[in-house]
């Protein structure tokens, strides 16, 4: 019985031409032996799997090949027949996971001494040269800046950041790139046919995604599937094998949810975890697909896609059906429920909520008009605005909520009676409130576009209270945001909002000053207006009318009464 060899060896290049996905690379190597330009040291570095050793042992074949005028090593002559059937002399590997001392390195040093018996140069290729210990690198420092003419080093590591800067002065850098989705699949295709295997474009596009970019690992999941499939590797096959979800959970559920069957989504997501899936698995499954058709309604942007074309497709069919405005809050949705999975207890009941949340949002989608929803869905990555306000308005969209607004700007207080009942929570003893300015009258409606909607003084309140969650882990902040509530300011010609927001102190304002990044991006989404600006000012209080702490009380007492600190002195007196 043969002896049988994985492919990523049996396939492994032998030429720089075979090396896969590294077509800028090999040629300056190529260029660099055709014009002599040889250096005394490289440094190999990339992801695991895409080539850095075997670039490597080309190399020195290559350089030591005494037939080949072409910079490719010819795999006939008696140099490079040695290497290939391992008993070449003048090509060394060493393992720098398994010999990084300082006396390995030592050893190596002493072998650089003699000269090659048979070829130009003696090339030592250390692998994972990361490995070695702090001690052994400085050993090599020395020898690695003035080898001798005959010696070539070649270090390959799969974590640069590791290696010490004095070595990578020493060297010529090459970083190999992660392997793409196309020829990942293009040389699967060219095995399979030497194997005389079957195997879908499908089938190899969920190998190479899986494969994330190494060769190597694309090759060993290969033979894999050939042993389960019986040389006929198919799609279903494929998912089977490698415990992968079926993509069209994913396209099902978007097109489910856009079209707010909220029945149909939580039905296809039981089905996810019948099959034995986690639902982390699926959260960040669906995040990615919904990144994918945002990125597939723009022909500038389907580069971006890492998957075959037949594939790309199918996203450029959904992203025709589905708007960007709802890809992006949904995207926000989802990337919420990836946050609060990991702290949920019912993890299952909050990506349920999530996607109930996804379906009805479709609601708003469906009430836009006609017209409007056809600008959406044009292919643009994000919704423009023609700055021409709507003829009507509906008051279930979020959209277009009624807004007051004045002739010219001027301030407006909330009303005491329209405060939303939220839980007082004030660990320190606050300075008392300045009373609020009178209650102005109501002002016409002005209607809304896109991205610059009016609001009225209660959806501000609204949108000011739902930032409480947002610092549920902050009581100090979450404490100022209830005890001090903003005025606005209102321009009708450009439904232009300055918001107001009064403090006792300065260090309330500086502590406010760092979220207001976060305050601003949260109340623009929520009212739907990216005209707001946010003013914080320090309200000067009435010293007399201010609390005291123990301390400050005892000072003004000593202050009217000199004797009371004689006593307290006397008497060694000390505040509780």
């Amino acid at each position: 019985m043969e002896n049988y060899i994985v492919s990523a060896r049996k396939y492994r290049p032998t030429t720089f031409h075979d090396v896969v996905g590294q077509e800028a690379l090999t040629e300056t190597l190529r260029n660099a032996i055709k014009q002599n330009r040889l250096a005394h040291a490289y440094l190999f570095c990339g992801p695991r799997g895409v080539g850095k050793t075997t670039c490597a042992r080309i190399f020195a074949k290559a350089i030591n090949c005494t037939r080949s005028a072409s910079a490719e090593p010819c795999n006939e002559c008696e140099s490079c027949q040695a290497f290939n059937d391992g008993r070449s002399f003048n090509i060394h590997e060493l393992d720098a996971a398994s010999n990084n001392s300082v006396e390995d390195i030592r050893n190596l040093i002493n072998e650089t001494r003699i000269p090659p018996q048979t070829g130009r140069y003696s090339v030592y290729i250390i692998d994972e040269v990361h490995m070695l210990s702090a001690a052994a690198f400085n050993a090599l420092l020395k020898t690695l800046e003035e080898p001798p003419s005959y010696v070539i080093f070649i270090l390959a590591t799969t974590e640069k950041q590791k290696i010490l800067p004095t070595i990578l002065s020493r060297c010529q850098v090459y970083d190999f790139n992660r392997i793409s989705t196309d020829d990942i699949i293009r040389h699967l295709h060219y095995i399979a046919s030497r194997e005389g295997i079957e195997a879908t474009d499908e089938a190899l596009n969920v190998v190479a995604q899986k494969a994330d970019g190494g060769l190597r690992d694309a090759l060993s999941i290969f033979d894999q599937l050939a042993a389960f499939s019986e040389g006929h590797i198919t799609y279903e096959k494929t998912l089977d094998a490698l415990n992968v979800l079926d993509s069209q959970y994913y396209f099902d559920i978007v097109d489910m949810a856009y079209k707010g069957d909220v029945r149909g989504v939580m039905l296809r997501f039981n089905d996810v975890l019948m099959k034995g899936f986690d639902a982390s698995y699926f959260i960040a499954g669906l995040m990615q697909h919904m990144r994918d058709v945002l990125m597939a309604k723009d022909a500038s942007t389907l580069v971006l896609l890492s998957t075959a074309e037949a594939v790309k497709q199918r996203y450029q069919q959904q992203a025709q059906s589905v708007s960007a405005k709802w890809l992006f809050d949904a995207l926000a949705l989802m990337n919420d429920c990836d946050i609060a999975y990991r702290t949920a207890k019912n993890k299952r009941l909050t990506v349920e909520i999530a996607l109930i949340k996804l379906a009805a949002s479709s609601a708003a989608v469906a009430e836009v008009p006609a017209s409007k929803q056809s600008e959406q869905n044009n292919g643009d990555l994000a919704p423009r605005s023609t700055g021409k306000a709507p003829t009507s308005s509906n008051a279930a969209s979020p959209l277009s909520n009624a807004v007051s607004a004045a002739p010219a700007p001027q301030q407006q207080a909330i009303p005491a009676e329209k405060i939303p009942q939220i839980p007082h929570i004030n660990p320190v003893q606050a300075a008392p409130k300045v009373p609020t300015v009178p209650t102005m009258p109501q002002m016409p409606q002005v209607p809304a576009g896109p991205h610059n909607a009016s609001f009225s003084s209660d959806q501000l309140l609204r949108a000011w209270a739902g930032l409480l969650p947002l610092f549920k882990e902050e009581a100090r902040m979450k404490a100022m945001l209830q005890e001090h509530l903003p005025t606005m300011a209102i321009n009708p010609d450009d439904n232009y909002y300055q918001l107001t927001l009064k403090v006792a102190n300065s260090l309330q304002k500086k502590e406010l000053l760092k979220q207001m990044g976060t305050i601003l991006t949260y109340l623009k989404r929520q009212l739907n207006n990216d005209s707001i600006t946010l003013n914080i000012e320090v309200q000067e209080y009435n010293r007399s009318q201010m609390a005291f702490t123990a301390e400050e009380k005892l000072q003004l007492m000593e202050q009217k009464n000199p004797e009371l600190s004689k006593i307290r002195e006397l008497f060694k007196l000390q505040l509780e």
